[in-house]
């Protein structure tokens, strides 16, 4: 009898000895384990709070004044852009933004000629293709009120599609360049955030061919503009659109 106790004690003692290692074990740092092993829980939180609260697509009809700087305010009327605007959310907070805009502006500027004075109209239109980052800032710790208006930053590249159209030289001259961008925005939810309300300043910079020509060639000769037409644009929109 008394060997079959001992014997009992030998394999409780045995198999207690092995239940404590591997609790050890368990509790152990593993220096060959994969870091990302660690950030999965709060990636699938994320993933989920995007699906769950973000968007994946908005498509909005945007339209707006347009207006100019330097030369270009002086020769270029104020006029009505209009255009789309799609914006591809990778996350909460940062989403790629493409829009097609278009619009026409009057035109009017003056020349010299010897001791004349020569004054030419017309029309001027620009399209433009803008590729933009949208970045909507953190309104976590700020108050309400702004928090949902979801503003925002932009910044990108444009390509640049201009028409001049001058009636006293039955002429149309063509040009396209590449230009820059850069602006903010607010974005105000409706229909239970199924659509939004926005507004958007964009600050375009470009520079055309013709931008330090101090001479208009009017088919014949060179007159002396009296102002360059240089300078770069400002878009206003307001933008109503859908989120999916």
């Amino acid at each position: 009898m008394k060997p079959l106790f001992i014997y009992l004690f030998l394999l409780l003692s045995l198999v207690s000895g092995r239940v404590h290692a591997q609790s050890e074990s368990s509790d152990a740092f593993d220096p060959f384990s994969d870091y990302s092993e660690f950030d999965q829980d709060s990636d699938e939180e994320a993933d989920v709070n995007f699906f769950r609260n973000g968007r994946l697509l908005t498509l909005g009809l945007a339209t707006g004044p347009r207006q100019f700087t330097e030369g270009m305010a002086k020769a270029y009327g104020s006029g009505p852009n209009f255009g789309i605007q799609i914006s591809y959310f990778f996350d909460l907070k940062t989403a790629l933004g493409v829009g097609i805009m278009t619009g026409d502006s009057p035109l009017k500027f003056s020349t010299q000629s010897g001791n004349a004075i020569n004054n030419y109209s017309g029309n001027v239109s620009f399209t433009s293709i803008n590729f933009n980052i949208k970045y909507f800032m953190n309104t976590q710790n700020v108050t309400k009120g702004l928090a949902d208006i979801n503003p925002y930053i932009l910044g990108g590249f444009s390509q640049w599609y201009r028409t001049v159209a001058i009636s006293e030289l039955s002429t149309q001259s063509r040009e396209n360049v590449m230009g820059a961008d850069v602006g903010i925005g607010v974005e105000i939810p409706l229909m239970r955030r199924k659509a939004f309300l926005g507004f958007q300043a964009t600050y375009h910079y470009i520079n055309f061919a013709d931008e330090n020509k101090d001479f208009l060639y009017n088919g014949t000769t060179n007159e002396l503009m009296e102002n360059k037409i240089n300078g770069d644009l400002m878009d206003l929109l307001l933008i109503i659109g859908l989120n999916f």
